[in-house]
C-alpha cells in the first residue's frame, strides 16, 4: 500500500476515454485525486485555454500531456513538420503547466528497415526540441514502448534505450517515462531504474492482460488484473528519487464502457492496494 494514500495519484483521461474534459476533472473533484494526465487531442477540442483555466480553476495539476515524438521522418519535409508539432505541443503543455510532454518517438518510416537510422534521428530532433523545452519550463519525457511496437510507433524499446538517448542532454531538458505495461518484462529494468535516477519525469501504470486482444493498443488493464508484480517496480521508481505523481493510464475498451465512477473507484482501491 502507497504510504500517501492517493496524494500522488493522477487519472490519466485515457482511462475515461468516452468521457469530456469536465467529466474527468469532476471525476478527480469527486475523489480527491490530486492530478490529471492530459492528451493533445480531447485538450485542443475542447479549448486549450479552456482547459488550462478548468483544470487550475479545480485545484489540480497536470502530470502529463500526451503526446510529442513521431520524429522518425525520414524526409526533410517530414522532418521539418515533426518538429513544428512539437514545438506546438510544448507551448501547449507550457499553458497547462504540465510536469512533463511525453514523447512516443515514432517507428519506422513507410518502407524502411533502417532501424539505426530512425534512432539518429530521434537523438538529433532532441537536440533541436531540449533547448526550446527548457526556456518553455517544459521537461520531455522519452517513453519506452514494448517491443511489438517498435516498427510502428516507438524505436525506443527498452528504458536503457531512452537513457542512452537521455542522457546527453541536461535532466532538466530531457527524462524517461516509467510505464509499468511497456518496460514490466525487461530483465535489466531494475538495473536501468537505478541508472535513471531522478531522470525520471514520469511513472506510469497499468497491468498486461492475456490473451492481448486484436488491437494490441487496447491489451492494458486495471491493475490486478494481469500479470504485473506492481510493488519492486513502484519500491524501486521512488528510491531511484522520483518525487512525482502515479500515473494510472488505461487502453481497454471494457474499462471505457464501465460507468466512470465504477472505474475510478476501482482505480483507486487497486492503486492502494497494489501500487
Amino acid at each position: 500500500m502507497t504510504e500517501d494514500g492517493t496524494a500522488r495519484l493522477s487519472l490519466n483521461q485515457k482511462t475515461l476515454n468516452r468521457c469530456s474534459l469536465p467529466e474527468v476533472v469532476a471525476e478527480c473533484v469527486r475523489t480527491g485525486i490530486p492530478a490529471v494526465g492530459l492528451w493533445r487531442e480531447p485538450v485542443r477540442e475542447f479549448g486549450l485555454t479552456e482547459a488550462a483555466e478548468l483544470v487550475r480553476s479545480n485545484g489540480l495539476r497536470v502530470s502529463s500531456l500526451c503526446r510529442g515524438g513521431f520524429l522518425t521522418a525520414d524526409t526533410s519535409e517530414g522532418r521539418a513538420e515533426a518538429l513544428r508539432d512539437n514545438r506546438r505541443a510544448i507551448d501547449e503543455a507550457a499553458e497547462l503547466g504540465a510536469a512533463c510532454l511525453v514523447l512516443v518517438v515514432g517507428g519506422l518510416p513507410n518502407g524502411s528497415r533502417d532501424l539505426a537510422g530512425a534512432r539518429e534521428r530521434v537523438a538529433d530532433a532532441l537536440g533541436e526540441l531540449a533547448p526550446y523545452a527548457e526556456r518553455h519550463g517544459i521537461r520531455l519525457a522519452l517513453e519506452a514502448l514494448h517491443p511489438m511496437y517498435c516498427a510502428d510507433r516507438a524505436v525506443l524499446s527498452t528504458l536503457e534505450q531512452a537513457l542512452d538517448l537521455a542522457e546527453p542532454f541536461p535532466e532538466s531538458q530531457v527524462g524517461v517515462v516509467v510505464d509499468t505495461f511497456h518496460v514490466w518484462w525487461d530483465p535489466k529494468l531494475f538495473e536501468q531504474i537505478e541508472r535513471a535516477g531522478t531522470r525520471i519525469a514520469s511513472f506510469q501504470v497499468c497491468d498486461w492482460l492475456t490473451p492481448l486482444p486484436a488491437d494490441v493498443l487496447l491489451g492494458r488493464g486495471m491493475m490486478g488484473d494481469g500479470h504485473i508484480d506492481f510493488p519492486p517496480i513502484r519500491e524501486a521508481v521512488h528510491r531511484a528519487g522520483y518525487t512525482g505523481d502515479t500515473e494510472v493510464e488505461i487502453f481497454n475498451e471494457e474499462v471505457w464502457s464501465t460507468p466512470s465512477d465504477e472505474v475510478v473507484d476501482t482505480m483507486i482501491e487497486r492503486y492502494l492496494r497494489l501500487t
